[in-house]
């Protein structure tokens, strides 16, 4: 990707940077499959040049700060906390906070949260979405969609929700690790992918979900299916919710 950039420097005016959702890719952040395989190119040019348009280029025209923008190699792209502003642009709130898991993920970017805080502040038009997005923002998210997930049943007035919950049994050996739960009320929810998994790894899956419902815990399964129509899982979720809050 670098390489095609480079190739489109020499056309572009002075001062001109690639961003949203371009500079996402180059900064290695989650995107959803419409924007990372979409083949388009981002670019911000300064006021007072003509916003790039045209097949495979999105172009867009504004005053960007020097602290704003940096080169990544010789590839000139915004910095990291302008380009999560700037996704506020085309990005969904569970998308943007997927964005925002991972900046601050210490397996991610490890940005200092008041950083992005404060970076949020400087936009205008998107500051009450990046405000919104901030306010629901865990580290210890693990996965975009686990992040949508959550942000999705957290809309939907689902309470108590923690990331990565370690399980234990009543001797305190260790059962096992869930993607969100409602821990008091023994829930576990947990988001898988269409992809084929290897077959130990399932196996594994199988005996850690079996072990779970063994002390009582009620396993959820979600699917893309579920996140696209939420209806179902939103209604076994509360049936779940108030049979174990009746035990």
């Amino acid at each position: 990707m670098a390489a095609q950039l480079r190739a489109r420097l020499c056309r572009l005016p002075e001062g001109a940077t690639f961003s949203h959702a371009t500079a996402a890719l180059l900064w290695g952040l989650p995107l959803p499959l419409r924007l990372s395989w979409d083949g388009s190119v981002h670019i911000t040019t300064p006021p007072g040049t003509r916003a790039r348009r045209g097949r495979g280029v999105t172009g867009y025209q504004r005053n960007l700060p020097p602290t704003d923008q940096v080169r990544l190699g010789d590839v000139p792209c915004t910095g990291l906390i302008r380009t999560f502003c700037d996704l506020a642009e085309v990005l969904t709130l569970a998308e943007l906070v997927a964005v925002g898991d991972a900046l601050i993920s210490p397996a991610g970017k490890a940005t200092p949260l008041e950083e992005i805080v404060a970076g949020i502040e400087r936009p205008r038009t998107t500051r009450t979405k990046l405000r919104s997005a901030v306010a629901l923002l865990d580290a210890a998210s693990e996965s975009p969609k686990e992040s949508e997930l959550r942000v999705l049943l957290i809309q939907h007035g689902i309470a108590g929700l923690a990331c990565q919950v370690e399980v234990r049994d009543e001797n305190g050996f260790f059962v096992g690790r869930v993607d969100l739960a409602i821990s008091h009320l023994k829930i576990a929810v947990e988001y898988e992918g269409d992809h084929h998994r290897e077959k130990g790894q399932w196996r594994r899956d199988q005996r850690r979900r079996r072990a779970l419902e063994a002390l009582g815990w009620v396993y959820i399964h979600v699917t893309q299916a579920d996140l696209d129509d939420p209806r179902q899982l939103l209604a076994d979720l509360r049936v779940a919710i108030r049979r174990q809050t009746s035990r």
